[in-house]
């Protein structure tokens, strides 16, 4: 993969997202946001299983790698996340970046609204690159944010994992390989003491920024790096049951699948299986243990 050419994947989603976030902020100012979120509930948290492998299933129209999923416009929203939560889903993933993958802040608060009856958290799922946009989040419904490691220098990082979890928000650090998985150690270094256990996960996403492919056996080779007194996630390349427990028995502790349960007739279906396989592979092993 060339660094060049991911940096620039990210700094072009990055600029597109400072100019939507630019674009809110002439409609809602930070200072009214600040004051209506502050009279929100709490968001539902984010409950992880005894049983060692839970699921974080998303909802995403379009994959930039294989086109669209769903037809925009069309899909019923909390039809589909309430099949997710049935079927034991600890969270659901909402994309809300427009140009690549038809999502809107439209959906996080349609998931977030059907979702919180079985409160199941919602997390916002997009290039974010300022506070703003976790107050954003924490303001249609969400009880998580991901933020991605490589797109931003580390004050950046510090400012949105800050505000996440002021807000009560868990959030995803998501990396692509050990450099960032060593930044990702950094910032909780500092900060797990002081929440909870689920408030904090670090995933891997095994696509290739340039090609958006998965590469095989990236997780694999990436799970041993990852610390192990912190909820672990394989992002990307789990598209069955098989593969749910091919990640679980090599130590993680969730995965987020997206686009083979929006491809697929019966989403709910395969969560179950997904989670129910993630499970049987980690009998006899403690969650949150090293891969052997």
């Amino acid at each position: 993969m060339s660094d060049a050419a991911a940096a620039d994947f990210l700094a072009g989603m990055a600029a597109s997202s400072r100019a939507r976030c630019a674009r809110a902020r002439q409609l809602r100012s930070e200072a009214q946001l600040r004051d209506f979120v502050a009279r929100l509930p709490p968001p539902p948290p984010l409950r992880l299983s005894a049983q060692g492998f839970d699921l974080i299933a998303e909802l995403k129209l379009r994959s930039p790698a294989v086109g669209a999923l769903r037809a925009a416009g069309t899909e019923d929203v909390p039809g589909r996340v309430t099949a997710y939560a049935e079927a034991g889903a600890a969270a659901v993933s909402v994309l809300t970046e427009p140009a690549r993958f038809d999502g809107s802040m439209l959906h996080l608060e349609q998931a977030a609204r059907a979702l919180s009856l079985r409160q199941v958290p919602a997390m916002r799922k997009d290039f974010l690159v300022e506070p703003y946009q976790v107050l954003e989040a924490r303001a249609a419904g969400a009880g998580g944010v991901l933020v991605i490691l490589r797109m931003l220098p580390r004050p950046a990082l510090e400012a949105l994992v800050d505000e996440s979890l002021e807000q009560g928000l868990f959030v995803l650090l998501e990396a692509f390989d050990a450099a960032d998985v060593a930044l990702a150690v950094e910032l909780l270094a500092a900060r797990r003491a002081r929440v909870p256990r689920e408030a904090l996960l670090v995933g891997v996403n095994c696509r290739d920024l340039v090609t958006l492919q998965v590469v095989p056996g990236r997780l694999e080779a990436m799970a041993g790096t990852l610390p192990a007194d912190v909820p672990r996630v394989a992002e990307s390349g789990v598209a069955s049951a098989e593969d749910a427990a091919r990640v679980a028995a090599a130590g993680y502790d969730l995965a987020l699948v997206g686009s083979a349960l929006m491809a697929g007739g019966e989403p709910g279906a395969l969560a179950a299986a997904m989670i129910h396989a993630g499970r049987a592979a980690r009998v006899g092993r403690p969650a949150g243990g090293a891969s052997p």
